[in-house]
């Protein structure tokens, strides 16, 4: 069960026992980094076991410190992790959504990148510093981009400019996204018809017998 200062749940697929993390609501550094959810015990407990893991996000982003270390962790981490962005993914959380070895989207999923920002208190030499600042930590973010996508930089800064939000289709043509989560009960399986010589004369000599000899092979 979650608890009241956690953004992240564990847990297991109830079909089929896999692995699954759940990002929800805002990645607030007062949450990470408090008694209640730390750095370390994310760690913990995403290497306490082994294993693919399906990570489902909705969140509208948050601390890009937190999310950075989320990132590398799963990133660092042995299995593959396939990412299931299911409502809004913005900000920080985009962050988070690159590190997987699959990102898939909802339909009706939004994926929203921008510039970081913050607010500062001073003079003018630190408010300058705070722009000098605010464009290393966009560096940051350009990386993890950059390495999903393989965009340029200048493009990807421009989107990010741009405060650039991304249906599914549009995350997909920009490589954002690898595809759709489907519905896979809906899902079904072409019948497969043998490519074989034997098939296809066994075949045409059936449309022979209908066409009286008209059907060449």
């Amino acid at each position: 069960m979650k608890t009241k200062n956690k953004f992240y749940n564990f847990a297991r697929d109830e079909t089929t026992g896999g692995r699954e993390l759940f990002i929800d609501g805002e990645i607030a550094q007062d949450m990470w980094f408090g008694d209640e959810c730390t750095p370390g015990k994310f760690r913990d407990e995403l290497f306490a076991e082994k294993g693919d893991i399906t990570l489902w996000i909705s969140s509208p982003g948050g601390d890009c410190f937190a999310a950075s270390q989320i990132y590398t962790m799963l990133v660092d981490y042995q299995g593959n992790v396939t990412v299931k962005i299911y409502g809004m993914c913005a900000s920080a959380a985009s962050v988070i959504a690159m590190s997987g070895t699959k990102v898939l989207m909802s339909p009706t999923a939004l994926l929203l990148i921008h510039n970081p920002w913050t607010i500062a208190v001073g003079d003018k030499k630190e408010f300058i510093k705070t722009g000098e600042f605010l464009d290393e930590v966009k560096e940051t973010i350009l990386n993890a981009y950059e390495i999903k996508t393989g965009l340029s930089r200048a493009k990807l800064s421009h989107l990010m400019d741009d405060e650039t939000p991304m249906n599914v289709n549009k995350a997909i043509a920009l490589g954002f996204c690898d595809g759709i989560i489907e519905d896979e009960k809906k899902v079904q399986k072409e019948p497969q018809i043998p490519e074989n010589k034997t098939t296809v004369k066994s075949l045409y000599q059936r449309l022979n017998l209908i066409s009286g000899g008209q059907t060449n092979v």
